[in-house]
């Protein structure tokens, strides 16, 4: 395959990914504008709930990454068996975490009682928490199968069902938030609920797809009991639970970042907030070229064709330089106006446009990590990449960060200096290491892939 081929596969993947991760990022958006109307209270309240659900979140849609790269690599083989088998095991893994994680939820979330926290926002942040609680099983129900399919090449019914689910949440929230079409107004619980129906409205939607689709019949035998693989089960947590890690890692080295904003004050902390949504976007864009980064390498991992893993992967990496040179440069010369989006408080935007700096000079190493780690991921390698992760930014980074910010007294900047050093190190450790696995693969002999069929 050309570099100009394998450009427009990726592409062909990725952007539905990209779409999607975007949904997923406008459904927040609109739950925070239409709870925000009820009053600040409810709004800080599903903030709180939000940030307490979504690491255990992250971590169950971390496990459930395990799925494309084993079905990708057993497409590539032509193994229909294995991928029915990777789809039967993956469902009640994730089943399984999401009960788990769901009563872990359910048990600690008396905690937030005793973290500082306005009496008020608690009270009201409980209620909407342990409705949400329940979505985690439709929702890495979801996950199993939309990783399935992405496995198999297909990410667009996933894009679809998120664009529909979207929909749902927006006039759910509208009747139960505000109470219309015959329902009472129950105001932040009702965005609970809201929450939760589009979420089960999504795992019913791809199940059914999957199980009546045409182009994917031949493996119903993902939805029936049978006898299960204790080695099989294995495979799977060694590469889903490193994967969870990593999300825990990553996201909770930014959520710790906030606190110690919060230390520099209201202003700052706002600041920071701000500056983090917006790299949140570039990044939640990315994040398509790095599924399919996942995708690429396995199935060709399962073809035994190392030249257009390489290149599946070299140009993916590209692509994302591309993308992310482009973000930077916005940044940079988007920082005044960018944030003016948010607020209009004088001091606010001005800490935003110094953040906006260091974000734009981040976005190269962003997108290298996130692509490197997706392929790394592709060759089922997550261990060492989860150490990676972990090093730079807990041992490294925010360490660094702290002693800019408070010791060196570069305050707000140090903390994302920090940060940036973290990410930066990660970016390089996992582009040498992508580069010395794929090194390692023995070039074997191989049946040339036509393009319509990857």
């Amino acid at each position: 395959m050309t570099i100009k081929t394998h450009i427009k596969e990726n592409f062909h993947l990725a952007y539905p990914v990209m779409l999607s991760n975007l949904g997923h990022v406008l459904m927040g958006f609109t739950d925070n504008i239409m709870v925000g109307h009820v009053g600040a209270t409810e709004l800080a309240a599903a903030g709180l709930a939000t940030v307490a659900f979504n690491v255990l979140l992250l971590f169950g849609i971390g496990v459930s990454y395990a799925i494309t790269p084993l079905v990708a690599e057993a497409d590539g083989k032509k193994d229909d068996r294995s991928i029915v088998e990777t789809l039967r095991h993956g469902l009640v893994i994730n089943v399984i975490n999401a009960l788990l994680l769901a009563g872990v939820v359910y048990v600690g979330k008396r905690v937030l009682y005793h973290i500082g926290q306005p009496q008020e926002v608690i009270d009201k942040s409980i209620p909407f928490l342990s409705i949400i609680t329940f979505s985690l099983i439709p929702v890495l129900i979801f996950q199993t199968f939309k990783q399935f399919a992405e496995g198999l090449s297909n990410t667009r019914v996933a894009m679809i069902i998120m664009v529909g689910s979207n929909v749902v949440n927006v006039l759910l929230n509208y009747m139960l938030i505000y109470g219309h079409g015959g329902f009472p107004a129950m105001g932040l619980v009702g965005s609970g609920w809201a929450t939760f129906s589009s979420r089960v409205f999504m795992a019913l939607a791809i199940a059914g797809y999957i199980y009546f689709a045409p182009e994917f019949r031949r493996f119903r035998g993902g939805f029936v009991l049978g006898n299960y693989s204790r080695a099989l089960f294995s495979r799977m947590l060694h590469i889903g639970v490193p994967s969870g890690a990593q999300f825990i890692f990553e996201v909770a080295a930014f959520d710790f970042s906030l606190v110690m904003m919060g230390w520099l004050g209201t202003k700052t902390q706002a600041a920071h907030q701000i500056a983090i949504n917006l790299a949140t976007i570039s990044y939640m864009t990315t994040a398509g070229l790095a599924a399919a980064a996942t995708i690429r390498v396995s199935y060709f991992l399962g073809r035994n064709d190392v030249k257009n893993m390489k290149r599946a992967a070299y140009t993916l990496l590209g692509m994302a330089l591309v993308f992310m040179s482009a973000c930077a440069l916005g940044f940079v010369f988007g920082r005044h106006w960018l944030p003016a989006l948010y607020v209009d408080d004088a001091e606010v935007l001005r800490i935003a446009a110094s953040l906006m700096i260091i974000a734009g000079l981040f976005q190269l190493s962003d997108g290298t990590q996130v692509v490197c780690i997706s392929a790394l991921r592709g060759l089922q390698d997550v261990k060492t990449p989860s150490l990676f992760i972990f090093i730079a930014y807990w041992i490294i980074g925010l360490p660094l960060g702290y002693g800019l910010a408070f010791k060196a007294g570069f305050g707000s900047s140090g903390i994302w200096l920090g940060l940036s050093i973290g990410l930066t190190l990660t970016a390089l450790a996992m582009f040498f290491r992508l580069r010395l696995l794929m090194n390692r693969i023995p070039v074997k002999l191989h049946v040339p892939v036509p393009a319509n069929e990857v």
